[in-house]
């Protein structure tokens, strides 16, 4: 571990992954909850569209994907609640939207950009210190909130009783996708877009499985996510493949152990 340690880019990388386990894990409780597992999947793939924007204009992509995702994620939760159409829908709508913006833009460009492709699969060792400030600064908006947690939680589980308390749900709604907009496009950076997704899901459901409490669930899940992000850069590194889907892997790893406990319980 000193070895790995002493490179700077590792460094980068595990700071990175731990702050990026703790927000999608943290976030994906209540997406798993929710029953959006699609969700994670149709902002990383809308947030292409953005990457393609930057890529565009010859800026930095995750200042442009950034927004970009943020716009997208209201407007799922706009579409959601002003009308009949299911969260599902209103996610493959804009999913396919964006893809269509970033395929053609990119096909537009004479040149071929490394970017796209960092972003398509991931590269959490080339992580700079300006995605870790910006992943600090999503973690410590999500502590200043965490007083929210109560209120997510309990629309999570009924939305109508929440309603009926006079809770904020739909204010509050709109903070959590916000959030998770953010977290989505941070944590595409790291383990790109073909597997964000699972970034955000899988911790979430092992911890389900072995919770009988939503607040446990919040914890191991984020237990999980940062404990599984710190294994698969240490084992990526040893055995030279890739960092990103290592992660996915041990966290499917985890995931199958708390099938089995879970069963046994």
């Amino acid at each position: 571990m000193t070895e790995i340690l002493s490179y700077p880019f590792m460094q980068r990388a595990f700071i990175g992954g731990f702050l990026v386990g703790y927000l999608a894990s943290y976030f994906g409780v209540f997406i798993v909850q929710r029953g959006l597992s699609f969700l994670g999947s149709g902002l990383a793939h809308a947030a292409f569209g953005g990457v393609a924007i930057g890529i565009m204009f010859q800026t930095e992509p995750l200042w442009i994907s950034l927004p970009f995702t943020i716009i997208v994620a209201l407007g799922i939760t706009w579409i959601k609640e002003r009308t009949s159409l299911g969260g599902d829908t209103a996610i493959g709508i804009f999913f396919s939207v964006s893809m269509a913006i970033g395929i053609i833009i990119l096909s537009l460009q004479r040149s071929y950009s490394t970017s796209a492709l960092t972003y398509l699969f991931g590269s959490i060792l080339a992580v700079s210190w300006t995605d870790i400030f910006l992943s600090s600064i999503i973690v410590m908006i999500s502590v200043i909130l965490w007083p929210l947690w109560r209120n997510w939680a309990y629309s999570s589980f009924d939305q109508e009783l929440a309603l009926s308390d006079h809770l904020p749900v739909r204010r509050d709604d709109y903070i959590l996708s916000i959030l998770i907009a953010v977290t989505v496009v941070v944590a595409m950076k790291m383990v790109g877009i073909v597997l964000v997704a699972a970034f955000l899901v899988i911790p979430a459901a092992a911890a389900r499985i072995l919770s009988q409490t939503f607040h446990r669930m919040t914890l191991l899940s984020i237990a999980i996510g940062i404990t599984s992000a710190c294994i698969g850069l240490y084992v990526s590194y040893y055995l030279d493949i890739p960092s990103g889907p290592t992660i996915i892997l041990v966290q499917a790893a985890s995931f199958l152990s708390a099938l089995l406990l879970g069963g046994k319980r």
